[in-house]
Formats: structure tokens, C-alpha cells, sequence
């Protein structure tokens, strides 16, 4: 008879369970609210869920804390792990959600924001995204990734828009296909070795000296395929430019950072112990991969007439770029992914969070769109202000000096001539040249061209139709941070280079 394990609370190390369990008791607290008495304002359910999400920052400074001073941990069976790739991207997850919350707050009622559903699925994803980054275990990666997007899909289509349904449905269908080669590729690997912890695959596939590298390869693929949808990596992009045109703006900014340093986190544990093991053909695939997402969705944004669409195929060729770091998978090149997705995450936070507030319910004859780039002809006339504030976004974006994305563009540049990846970094620095077309395109029309007479009538109004106070302090420390990024660029680069070289990977 097998006798009984004795499992302490110590040993469990539960420390490293704490960030994600206090967002999951913030979305129950919000549905048991909702139960006992429905029908309260959204302004309870924006502070519930910001003062959640402030204790679990406060909960990952205390885990962060005990990194720097034990170095790795593992917790709970040891599937759970706090070294400092979870802890930096989980930090940029809780940030960014705290400046993504308050965008609820429109002068506008919109659907979504009305159901205390909202904010606990909210809850529901950060908790799941934090899963998948805190974690090296095949099996609990696939729960978080599950959680958050189940959770994301129902989000988009809350916005209760044709073209939302649409958008969700798209989404749901996509992220459907990449979930069953996600479980189809960790099988195979699961097969070869007996193991589900990436560490423990990596040290069985190098004893072993790759012997079985056919069945790697195929294992691989179903894999990077799987993170190539999830981080719209050509030609698994086409899903992305329909699902931000259908979610709100606000929310397709959201999409377009967290899901995205999620998966970097998970694909940089996954194919970077591969790339060491000069494993050639995964280098030549992401080589390609990285050069034709930078390049091809740089010419398809060229084209757009709609600058949501226009920002979302910008943020496809941002997720090139940064893959670069994977492809490199140096100290220096990973820092230099943080840095650059900490400073993007500003700026296209604000980018976008300028489309929420000009958000129109009836649109006029001459818009086809929501936000044509029609709608911001002459704005810098009836709306000086928003006009300079959304040029320095574009500028930022464009990559140029001294705003926020220009050092993150020179960092991830240097690290690919630091590894001998000369081409590379010379593509890089055309496909920024080129971005830069469309993101002063959207300035001609702000600056250079007249307003449409039905502008000139709304004063200005159109452009800052949802700004409140809320909304505009959002926007204010977006534009701080864009503007004066260089004053904090060495700390922040020692910060973060700190934790990632004392990753383990």
C-alpha cells in the first residue's frame, strides 16, 4: 500500500502562484457583486478592477524581490516559475492593462462597458496571459493561452458591432486552428523526450545529441506556426487587420501589445534552446520570417485607407522587427525585445487611445470608415492640440529621434550588427524608412490638408468626442512617456537587461 505524501504550504512555494490568483478573485469579487445587486455604474467596476490589478504589481514586486535575492524559483509542483523573463513581460502585461482600463470611461455609453461581464473577463485574461508567461511547462502554457483568448474573443464581440461578430468569430476560428497545433506540436515533443518543461525537452534533445531531428522538425513546425498566428506573423497574419477594424480601438490597441509579449516570452523559451543547438533550418525559417512580416506588412499598410487598418498592419511589421530578437536569441537582443516592446507599448497605447476618443456611433456621407483618413483632413485647424498629440504618436512610431520608438528601433538594430547579423540589420533600417511613408501620410492630411466642411461645423468636437478627464490623462502619460523616453532609456535598458540576463535563457 502506497503511503501518503505530506505536501507542505512551504514547500509549495505559493509566492509564485500570487500574481494571477489576485486578478481571478478581482473577476469573481466583480461577478458576485453583479449577482447581489446588478445594475451599479461602470466607474465602480474601472476601480475595482485597477485596484486589483494595482495588488497584483504590488505582488509581483514582492516576487521580483525574491528573485533578486534567490535567483530562480519554482513553485507549486514545479510547474509554476519566476525567473526574469515572467517577471519583466508580466510587468508589462499589469501596466498596460491599468492604462487600458480607464479607457472605459467615454463620455460616449458604449455597449461593452455597461455589463460587469466586461471587467471580469478582463481580469479572467490578464490572469491567463500571466499563466503563460510565468511557466515552462507545455500543459499549463496551453491552459493560460486558452484562458486569455476565450476570454478576449468574447471581449471583441461584446463591442456589439456587425462588424464585431465578425471580428470574434474570425478570431475565435484562427485562434482555434493555432491551439490544435500548439497540442499537436508539444505532443511531439512530448513523445520524443517523456517530457512537458522546456528546460528538461531542451537537456533530453542535447543528451541525445538530436538524433531525432526529423521528428523535431516536425514538432517545430506545428509549433512556430501555432505562435506565428498568435503574433500575426506572415502569412498566418490575414485575421488581424479585420479584428482590429472590428474591435473598438481601444481594445485593438490592447491586442496589439499584450497577447504579443505573451507569445514573445513563450517563443523565445521554446526556439531559442534550438537556435543554440544550431539547429540551421529553424534559423533560415525565422530569417524568412522575420523579413518578409517587416516587408510585406510595410507595403500592405502603404495602401490603406483607414488608419486603424493602417495601425494594424504597423503593429504586424512592429511583431517582425522584434522577432529579430528570437532569431539573434542573445542577452542583448532579448533586453533590446523588452526595451523596444515597453516604449511600443506607450505609444501605440496612445495611437490608438487618440482613435478611441474620436469615435463616431453615425458617420457622415463623405466616411466610408470610422477613422478614414479623410476624417482627420485640417484637423490641425479645428483641433490643434489632438493634431500635434497624434503627430508625435506617428513620429514615435515612424522611429524617429528623440521620441520613444527611435531607441528601441537603434537598441534591436545594434544587437543584430552585435551578432554578426549585418543584412538583417540593414533591412531593419529600410523597413523603418519605409514605415515612415505612412505615418507621415496621416500628418499631410492633419497638417497640409483643408478640413471637410462638416468638421469645421463640429469645432473640433469630432476629434475629442469621448475625451474625459480619464481619457486624457491616459493620453497625457502616453505622450510624457513618448516625449521624454530618452531620460530614462539607460535605466530602464540596466532594469531590464538585469532580469533577462538572469533568466536561464
Amino acid at each position: 500500500m502506497l503511503s501518503p505524501v505530506n505536501v507542505s504550504l512551504e514547500s509549495l512555494n505559493l509566492i509564485t502562484l500570487a500574481p494571477m490568483l489576485i486578478p481571478i478573485v478581482g473577476a469573481l469579487l466583480i461577478l458576485v457583486i453583479d449577482i447581489i445587486k446588478g445594475g451599479l455604474d461602470k466607474t465602480l467596476y474601472v476601480v475595482l478592477s485597477i485596484l486589483f490589478l494595482a495588488l497584483d504589481f504590488g505582488a509581483l514586486l514582492d516576487a521580483a524581490g525574491v528573485f533578486t535575492k534567490d535567483g530562480i524559483v519554482l513553485g507549486v509542483f514545479n510547474v509554476m516559475l519566476i525567473d526574469g523573463l515572467a517577471i519583466l513581460s508580466q510587468f508589462i502585461i499589469v501596466a498596460t492593462s491599468m492604462l487600458f482600463i480607464p479607457l472605459a470611461l467615454t463620455n460616449k455609453r458604449f455597449h461593452e462597458f455597461s455589463y460587469p461581464e466586461f471587467f471580469a473577463l478582463f481580469l479572467f485574461m490578464i490572469a491567463g496571459f500571466q499563466f503563460m508567461v510565468a511557466s515552462d511547462n507545455l500543459i499549463l502554457i496551453f491552459v493560460g493561452l486558452e484562458t486569455a483568448s476565450l476570454a478576449l474573443y468574447t471581449l471583441i464581440a461584446m463591442h456589439n458591432r456587425d462588424k464585431s461578430f465578425e471580428a470574434a468569430v474570425k478570431y475565435f476560428t484562427m485562434g482555434a486552428l493555432a491551439a490544435g497545433f500548439y497540442s499537436f506540436g508539444s505532443m511531439v515533443f512530448y513523445a520524443l523526450t517523456g517530457s512537458i518543461e522546456i528546460n528538461q525537452i531542451a537537456t533530453i534533445l542535447a543528451a541525445n545529441g538530436y538524433v531525432d531531428i526529423g521528428f523535431v522538425l516536425v514538432g517545430v513546425v506545428f509549433l512556430l506556426a501555432s505562435f506565428a498566428f498568435k503574433l500575426s506573423i506572415v502569412p498566418f497574419h490575414t485575421w488581424t487587420p479585420d479584428v482590429y477594424e472590428g474591435s473598438s480601438a481601444a481594445m485593438a490597441g490592447y491586442m496589439s501589445i499584450v497577447p504579443k509579449i505573451a507569445a514573445f516570452v513563450v517563443a523565445m523559451r521554446l526556439f531559442e534552446f534550438l537556435i543554440h543547438s544550431n539547429v540551421v533550418w529553424l534559423e533560415v525559417v525565422l530569417y524568412a520570417f522575420v523579413v518578409i512580416t517587416m516587408t510585406a506588412a510595410n507595403m500592405w499598410a502603404l495602401v490603406q485607407t483607414d488608419v486603424k487598418r493602417m495601425l494594424a498592419y504597423s503593429s504586424i511589421s512592429h511583431a517582425g522587427f522584434v522577432m529579430a530578437a528570437i532569431l539573434i536569441g542573445t542577452t542583448q537582443s532579448n533586453s533590446a525585445l523588452f526595451l523596444y516592446w515597453i516604449l511600443f507599448s506607450f505609444t501605440n497605447l496612445g495611437s490608438f487611445s487618440m482613435l478611441w476618443i474620436s469615435r463616431q456611433k453615425q458617420l457622415p456621407g463623405y466616411q466610408k470608415t470610422d477613422h478614414s483618413f479623410e476624417k482627420f483632413s485640417g484637423m490641425i485647424k479645428t483641433s490643434p492640440m489632438a493634431a500635434i498629440v497624434m503627430a508625435i504618436f506617428m513620429l514615435s512610431l515612424a522611429g524617429l529621434p528623440p521620441f520613444a520608438l527611435f531607441w528601441g528601433k537603434i537598441y534591436m538594430i545594434s544587437s543584430a550588427v552585435t551578432s554578426g547579423y549585418t543584412v538583417l540589420a540593414l533591412i531593419m533600417a529600410l523597413n523603418s524608412a519605409i514605415a515612415g511613408y505612412y505615418y507621415i501620410k496621416l500628418i499631410v492630411y492633419m497638417f497640409m490638408k483643408d478640413p471637410i466642411e462638416s468638421n469645421i461645423d463640429n469645432n473640433g468636437e469630432l476629434y475629442v468626442a469621448n475625451a474625459t478627464t480619464a481619457l486624457k490623462t491616459i493620453i497625457g502619460f502616453a505622450i510624457i512617456a513618448t516625449i521624454f523616453a530618452f531620460l530614462a532609456i539607460d535605466p530602464l535598458l540596466e532594469f531590464v537587461t538585469s532580469f533577462v540576463y538572469n533568466s536561464g535563457y
